[in-house]
């Protein structure tokens, strides 16, 4: 088995997976370390909100030692906050802090953050050095193909993080305008990679283990990240583990499995944010789960209303019934 080191920090080069907003959260995380996921970063947390006491944007960093390495991802650009976000990111322990330089939604690009500093090389620049030089753990960034077809700069752009002290690069191979559309370009990232000399995380399209061994093997790249191709699937780095390991495959999870994952990880999260809070998130990551059985779009409904752990419980119940 082969391993990366991002600065001090050594990864196995299997699969790690992406941070999510309002997906990757501590459950989430920890059901995939659990199944073998090789690195986990945290939900993105706004820099100017830390320095101004946000609670809700402290949450989104703790980390458990059940999913270490663990980054905490941070977003902003205004390089002035920088160094009182990390004091205060780094009171959580992370093994890595990394710059989210990719995020295409408009609440964060709209506002010159996010997958907009790549519009803005030397404000890019200014960020990543503020958390270098604040920082005391490695620092990586997050960044995407470019803003639109007209403005594929990934090169350049990895090359600043570089010049800059970042530890790493991570590349979704989208630009900022496909937002999750069309496909990943993984020459884009085969391009950072011939670029740069620190370690290049590939990122896009990978939901199989044969998708992660064509990243790899397409692009060069040390490390393979999953997104979306994790969602209601922990098994995807069980397998991808066991590939790199040289171990048979192992069967797809069964009903009962999924059905016991899935009120797992809501279980646990309903205890690190509250029953109502906890349920509201809920309802998508239990329709994650479901998807593909029969019967999955109603149940999918079902999810929809999920409001108490009951409701969960209940659900599961009807669906070994039906399936049974």
């Amino acid at each position: 088995m082969e391993y990366i080191k991002i600065g001090n920090v050594e990864i196995k080069k299997t699969a790690a997976l992406a941070p999510m907003a309002g997906v990757a959260d501590t459950a989430f995380r920890t059901a995939a370390k659990r199944f073998g996921a090789a690195y986990t970063v945290s939900e993105m947390a706004s820099i100017k909100g830390l320095v101004y006491s946000d609670r809700k944007t402290a949450e989104l960093l703790t980390l458990t030692d059940a999913e270490r390495p663990a980054a905490i991802q941070l977003f902003g650009c205004e390089p002035e906050f920088v160094a009182k976000a990390v004091e205060i990111a780094e009171s959580f322990s992370p093994d890595i802090i990394d710059l989210n330089a990719g995020c295409p939604v408009p609440k964060v690009a709209g506002n010159g953050a996010g997958s907009a500093l790549m519009k803005d090389p030397v404000l890019f620049g200014k960020m990543v050095t503020a958390l270098v030089k604040a920082a005391h753990v490695p620092v990586t960034v997050k960044i995407r193909a470019g803003w639109d077809p007209e403005h594929i700069n990934a090169c350049e752009i990895a090359r600043i993080a570089e010049e800059c002290g970042a530890s790493a690069v991570a590349v979704h191979g989208r630009t900022k305008t496909q937002m999750y559309s069309g496909k990943a370009d993984r020459e884009i990232i085969a391009a950072v990679k011939r670029t740069v000399h620190i370690p290049v995380i590939g990122n896009g399209d990978v939901d199989s283990v044969e998708s992660c061994e064509a990243m790899y093997r397409e692009t060069g790249c040390d490390l393979v990240m999953i997104a979306r191709g994790a969602y209601g699937n922990p098994w995807l780095f069980r397998d991808i583990d066991d590939f790199y390991e040289g171990r048979e495959r192992k069967p797809a999870p069964t009903l009962e499995e999924r059905l016991d994952v899935m009120r797992e990880q809501i279980e646990m999260l309903v205890k690190c944010k509250g029953e109502f809070i906890g349920m509201k998130e809920a309802r998508a990551q239990a329709a994650f789960y479901l998807k593909g059985m029969a019967n999955a779009a109603k149940y999918r409904g079902m999810c929809g209303k999920l409001s108490e752990i009951g409701d969960l419980y209940e659900l599961i119940k009807l669906i070994k019934s039906e399936n049974a």
